[in-house]
């Protein structure tokens, strides 16, 4: 089985698929409320009861863990230098985290490569988180999500559709 991770300090997206690329499970782990998650430590022990989890209680047994790359470089008008900082150290946590769980290094991928593995292209004028959403919505029968009542899908659709492209684009990647 194989493990996506889209790692994020507020939701972080989950997936397990088969060799074959067929959903298992997605999740959305949610650690907006600063009463609960107040630090990254506090995330990251979160993260870890999880990942035990999916270990322990659910069983499953893990082979590759794929986790979106994240970003490499300060882009004007999207992430602060210390948003940037503190994902990417939280991406490190998290991959840790899952080497000592799951006893395998975690492989990165960058969310472009595995949109293109996954035959996504963004339109042009278009968010790339949306068009993958949409893309799972058509071609994955089990994923339901939620919305809101104004009919926006609710806060963790994105993170969940991302790791389970992450997921898939890891199986397509070791396939080639």
């Amino acid at each position: 089985m194989i493990l996506g991770l889209d790692v994020s300090t507020s939701i972080t997206g989950v997936s397990v698929v088969d060799h074959n690329g067929e959903l298992l499970l997605y999740e959305a782990w949610d650690m907006r409320n600063k009463r609960y998650f107040p630090t990254l430590w506090s995330k990251a022990d979160f993260i870890e009861n999880k990942l035990r989890e999916l270990k322990v209680r659910k069983k499953f047994i893990i082979e590759k863990v794929f986790v979106e790359q994240n970003l490499q470089a300060f882009r004007p008008g999207l992430s602060s230098a210390k948003t940037i900082l503190t994902l990417a150290k939280f991406n490190g946590i998290v991959s840790y985290l899952a080497r000592r769980m799951y006893e395998l290094e975690p492989e990165y991928i960058a969310a472009p490569t595995a949109r293109k593995l996954c035959g996504i292209k963004v339109e042009r004028g278009k968010k790339a988180k949306d068009m993958v959403l949409e893309h799972i919505l058509k071609t994955e029968p089990s994923f339901k999500i939620q919305y809101t009542k104004h009919g926006n899908p609710k806060p963790g659709s994105h993170d969940m559709s991302d790791a389970i492209i992450i997921a898939k684009a890891g199986v397509i990647f070791h396939k080639k």
